[in-house]
């Protein structure tokens, strides 16, 4: 099954994605989102540039949170070393994602606490 189709049967939830997904917004209806595409390649006008800095930059402090999740997941040994069956990975990837939301709001706790 194709990416496209699984994002138009799936629930309607925005995507943070790379510049490698440029183009899947449109064929989503605007559920993945990019980075901008730069329109001009040599000698782009000043306001181009400031423009296109500004919502590049906006786009990477949203997804950076994507960024950061992900490579919390690849820090944990039972996932980078998976060998098990692919029919239990997605349970897997809940049981870490869990400990690793329950890890950070003890740490955000307690560094409130102190």
């Amino acid at each position: 099954m194709g990416l496209v189709k699984l994002l138009a049967d799936g629930p309607a939830v925005e995507i943070l994605a790379d510049a490698g997904y440029q183009g899947l917004g449109a064929q989503t209806g605007g559920r993945v989102v990019t980075p901008p595409h730069r329109k001009f390649k040599k000698n782009p006008p000043q306001w181009y540039e400031e423009m296109y800095e500004r919502q590049r930059k906006a786009h990477s402090s949203r997804r950076i949170r994507v960024e950061h999740g992900i490579g919390h997941l690849k820090n944990w040994r039972s996932l980078a070393r998976h060998h098990g069956r692919r029919e239990h990975m997605s349970d897997i990837v809940q049981a870490v994602a869990g400990l690793l939301s329950h890890q950070q709001t003890a740490t955000m706790a307690r560094d409130t606490r102190t």
